[in-house]
């Protein structure tokens, strides 16, 4: 982003307007600030867990905008509630397909035949990663990251299992190849859901984000050569 910025000259025309108090912007930021804190803070101290996070998060940011920064009106409130419904109804349908899916394929006996297989495919431990992060990659140009993790989950923990990997490192791995594909042409739907927000067309935004595929890649690779750069937070704040 620093290079790009640089070489593009990004933000040329902002550099006569003079820098905000840092003081003035602190405070007005504080409360923002604060989120990530009572989040993560209330996590590690084992006050609430990931799934109670949320619900305070939106609790928070509801008080917050309502009674502190004063942006959220009655009205708004009610348009997130119902457009919260309408995700969340998506969600749940996708939750109950991928729940029968999973019953079905466990019922039916299918997973351990296609961890089998792919362990098969590879030719060895280095060859299924490969394998697996193509795969992800792939089915990520298509399909939403809920539905991928649903679905698919069940099916590769046995193969991680098998080649006894750390499981954390696994589901770095698996989130980040499923975010390269949700940003990758023809389908990219994140990519799509960011042109509709901006208003921008989606073919003017591909040439930016082949930068950002290549650093994400450059990332994964790293990432799967020296699984400590995932798991080293984790251990040293006592999660693993």
């Amino acid at each position: 982003a620093l290079l790009l910025s640089l070489r593009h000259n990004f933000g040329a025309s902002e550099t006569h307007k003079t820098r905000p108090p840092l003081w003035k912007s602190f405070k007005e930021a504080f409360w923002a600030l604060m989120a990530p804190i009572l989040i993560l803070g209330g996590m590690r101290t084992g006050w609430f867990t990931p799934t109670e996070a949320a619900v305070i998060a939106v609790v928070y940011g509801l008080v917050i905008g309502a009674a502190v920064y004063r942006t959220l009106t009655l009205r708004a409130i009610c348009e997130l509630f119902v457009e919260a419904a309408e995700t969340s109804a998506v969600i749940l349908i996708v939750v109950g397909l991928a729940s029968i899916f999973a019953w079905a394929s466990s019922t039916l006996g299918i997973v351990d035949p296609i961890a089998k297989g792919l362990v098969t495919i590879g030719g060895g431990e280095a060859g299924v990663l490969l394998i697996l992060m193509l795969f992800l990659i792939i089915v990520g140009m298509f399909l939403d990251g809920i539905s991928i993790f649903l679905i698919f989950t069940p099916l590769f923990i046995p193969v991680a299992q098998s080649f006894q990997w750390d499981l954390v490192w696994f589901g770095v791995l698996m989130t980040y190849n499923i975010a390269l594909g949700q940003f990758t042409p023809p389908m990219a739907v994140n990519l799509m859901v960011s042109c509709r927000l901006t208003g921008a067309p989606m073919e003017s935004t591909i040439r930016w984000v082949v930068w950002m595929l290549l650093s994400m890649f450059i990332g994964l690779l790293i990432i799967m050569a020296w699984p400590q750069v995932a798991i080293w937070l984790p251990t040293v704040l006592g999660f693993m």
